[in-house]
């Protein structure tokens, strides 16, 4: 499988791969390169209808030449940091990136939301937040508001009177029982409209069984968010050991 970048010919066969409906692990394949790569150049570029193969090159040699120019700016990049590769991290946090922009979230919430995930405090300041990303706070600012709003990133003070956002252990069983609760809201809504359209029939009908298939799923959510909650509050070793355990007790 080659390594490196991307050339600006494999960016013109995602162009037309792109242009021809194909999956992006079907183009993935084409090239022989990873799907997370593809998926990853497509988001950062425009996404699928907006890619263009000599802007999203052009970008990707801007991008390089700063960081050819860019001491790292934190601690937490910095190579020396636990042995990291400061490239290697910085290329997972844009995958990360490209996850939390295919759920929805726009592309600078998601670098926000990434950034705090792959810190080892799992908390930054705005201006921290700014410098790490590069960007400017007013950025920042918004992305975290959009952010605190939907339950995933809480606010807390420091010792200085900071305003630090965070992710902790409890932010993502938060956020999950939050969505849980906004998919049972569509299945009440769901189900007055029955009412309105008139049981018995085929608009009633079809407004019922989706009530009834978001119940299900509101409720499954929920109920195993609660079952795993104390996943979130295992230590690694614990976690490392479980498959052990399970594998000799299977012999």
């Amino acid at each position: 499988m080659p390594g490196g970048r991307l050339t600006q010919q494999e960016r013109q066969q995602i162009a037309l791969g792109l242009a021809d409906g194909l999956a992006y692990a079907e183009i993935a394949r084409r090239l022989d390169r990873p799907t997370s790569t593809v998926t990853r150049e497509v988001m950062r570029n425009g996404g699928p209808t907006g890619y263009r193969a000599d802007l999203a090159h052009r970008a990707a040699e801007r991008r390089a030449h700063r960081r050819r120019k860019a001491a790292p700016r934190d601690p937490g990049t910095s190579p020396q940091t636990y042995g990291r590769d400061a490239e290697a991290v910085r290329e997972y946090e844009e995958t990360f990136t490209t996850v939390f922009m295919q759920s929805g979230l726009p592309k600078m919430t998601a670098r926000v939301l990434a950034g705090l995930y792959t810190t080892d405090t799992g908390s930054l300041t705005a201006s921290e937040l700014a410098g790490r990303l590069q960007v400017s706070p007013a950025s920042v600012s918004k992305a975290v508001a959009f952010l605190e709003s939907q339950g995933l990133i809480r606010r807390e003070r420091d010792e200085r009177r900071r305003e630090r956002y965070v992710v902790d252990d409890d932010v993502m069983y938060q956020s999950t029982m939050a969505s849980a609760r906004s998919t049972a809201h569509l299945g009440e809504i769901a189900r007055q409209g029955v009412a309105v359209l008139g049981p018995g029939t085929p608009a009633a009908a079809r407004l019922e069984n989706i009530a009834r298939f978001v119940d299900f799923v509101s409720e499954s959510i929920a109920r195993a968010a609660d079952q795993a909650r104390e996943v979130l509050h295992t230590k690694p070793e614990a976690a490392s050991d479980s498959p052990a355990r399970t594998t000799s007790g299977s012999r």
